[in-house]
């Protein structure tokens, strides 16, 4: 009877170490099919693209707006020092 057990176990094992497989290299081909993302996926990471672009832009005049306004700064305050 034990005999009978072991063998149900294995070929039962079998079997879903089989299914599983099968089901892994259908995912594989399914991503490989579709590029991995989906059309609304992919439309959505160029829009983040697109605005975390844009915000580093923003940044870049930001800063540069910051350098000017130091340098004015240091400007009026070597005036008022050479007074």
């Amino acid at each position: 009877m034990s005999g009978v057990l072991i063998v149900g176990l294995c070929i039962g094992g079998a079997i879903l170490l089989v299914a599983t497989l099968g089901l892994v290299i259908i995912g594989i081909i399914r991503a490989a099919k579709s590029g991995g993302l989906s059309k609304k996926d992919k439309q959505s990471q160029a829009e983040e693209t697109k605005m975390i672009q844009e915000i580093y832009h923003g940044l870049s005049k930001m800063e540069e707006r910051v350098e000017a306004l130091e340098t004015i700064l240091i400007e009026s305050q070597k005036k008022e020092f050479t007074k």
